[in-house]
């Protein structure tokens, strides 16, 4: 008796970076939000010298999907296999590899192969879809972030702030949950659209207020985990950024984080910032604006904690 058939999905892109530039953009993987459009959030659950396994959610043909991986890195044949471990319907088994190959004019040809079978004949054809749009869009933002002129450490940053709540932070939790109310309460928010596909994931649209008085419209999905972490990934970012996705965390121990990590477009900083402006201007200036929302949030959602708590005394 024979199992279902394996298929084959291929695709290439010719990027002008050396090999080792393009190889290390795909094996971080804690990258990948900021990076690449369909991915909203990845988390580490083992790594040992060469291999990982991790939880992966991204958009697939336009709703979120979940499963765990597991990977080898070889950096001197500059190869990275992954595994799925348990794949989800309609699929039965999906696997692969990246293989970066060096060209004359120090660029690199990435193959990215794809080998999986599926339930029935019919789940082929959406899956090799899937595979199509996402891998076309992961290989030319690859080739677009390896290709800067400047170092990536320069340009992908990751900062956070941290506020200590006086009791149990469930009420901080709801606070950042319900965003929905969120143009009442902060005053950065000028409109927040919220909907709720299935629980746990949130498709959120909000008009910012900027310091100068003008708007700027984000678009997110937002993976809520009860009353611990509520990470999010921006699918329209601003226009001085590549990529920007988050997390809000909350301790036991009173602790609430707000984390960024963002993806410096180059292009963009004159327009944004002025003719003249450098990378390390616009880092100053991302840090400054997005910690100011984060703060005015994380005192708002103290004092929701304070609230719950003056309630019940």
């Amino acid at each position: 008796m024979t199992g279902p058939t394996e298929h084959t999905t291929v695709h290439t892109h010719i990027v002008s970076a050396p090999v080792e530039v393009a190889y290390g953009l795909i094996a971080d993987v804690e990258r990948w939000p900021v990076l690449f459009e369909p991915t909203v959030h990845v988390r580490i659950l083992e790594r040992t010298e060469g291999a990982e396994r991790f939880r992966i959610w991204a958009l697939v043909n336009g709703e979120v999907a979940n499963w765990t991986s597991r990977r080898t890195l070889d950096p001197k044949a500059a190869v990275i296999t992954f595994r799925q471990e348990h794949s989800r319907p309609p699929l039965t088994s999906m696997g692969g590899e990246w293989r970066f190959t060096p060209l004359p004019g120090h660029r690199t040809e990435i193959a990215l192969t794809h080998s999986f079978s599926a339930e029935g004949d019919e789940d082929v054809e959406w899956i090799t879809r899937a595979l199509d749009t996402n891998s076309e869009r992961e290989l030319a933002a690859l080739g677009r972030m390896a290709e800067q002129r400047h170092p990536v450490q320069d340009l992908v940053m990751t900062f956070e702030d941290v506020v200590l709540a006086e009791g149990d932070t469930a009420p901080a939790y709801r606070f950042v949950d319900r965003a929905d109310a969120w143009p009442t309460l902060l005053p950065h928010v000028a409109r927040l659209d919220l909907q709720e596909p299935e629980p746990g994931v949130q498709h959120m649209e909000m008009d910012t207020l900027t310091s100068d008085g003008s708007t700027h419209t984000t678009r997110s999905v937002r993976l809520c985990f009860p009353e611990r972490e509520i990470v999010y990934k921006q699918e329209l970012p601003p226009r001085l950024l590549f990529g920007h996705s988050g997390a809000w965390e909350f301790g036991d121990d009173g602790l609430i984080t707000a984390r960024h990590t963002v993806a410096i477009d180059p292009g963009a900083i004159a327009e944004v910032l002025g003719e003249g402006a450098t990378v390390a201007q616009a880092r100053a200036y991302l840090r400054s604006a997005l910690g100011a929302n984060s703060r005015t949030t994380l005192s708002r959602a103290v004092a929701a904690v304070a609230d719950a708590v003056r309630r019940a005394s």
